[in-house]
């Protein structure tokens, strides 16, 4: 399947995870869905709102983290970190390289999403053992 979509059906069962994005995230995310992919802007401009109600209703929520984090070379990748730091987060999911690089990051591991949907399946097997 396709890791990312995964990735969103976890948070969308709201069962363990609790999904946080910033406008930060929000914006590179329309950005790379109309320039990467070709999504038209009106449609990528709804996923922006699909991602905001998964968060809410993950337990999560859309902040501006205050800037705390210069751990990174890439002055984007802190503003990620940076939320992560706000929420104390316990994992990352990126496809960012520089971030996967710095894995454990403060203690918190940097997965990219194939990782992260991998890691949860397995929680999940064991659990129901």
């Amino acid at each position: 399947g396709n890791p990312f979509a995964d990735c969103l059906g976890i948070v969308n069962d709201a069962a363990e995870f609790a999904l946080w994005l910033s406008p930060h995230i929000l914006d590179n995310s329309v950005r790379v869905l109309m320039a990467v992919v070709g999504t038209p802007k009106e449609e990528a401009e709804d996923y922006r709102e699909i991602l905001t109600e998964m968060a809410h209703a993950s337990g999560g929520d859309v902040l501006t983290p205050p800037r705390t984090v210069h751990d990174c070379r890439d002055h984007e990748d802190n503003l990620v970190l940076d939320l992560a730091a706000e929420v104390g987060a316990l994992v990352i999911v990126s496809e960012d390289a520089d971030l996967t690089s710095m894995s454990p990051w403060r203690g918190v591991p940097v997965l990219p999403a194939r990782e992260f949907v991998g890691r949860v399946d397995a929680m999940r097997r064991h659990r129901r053992r």
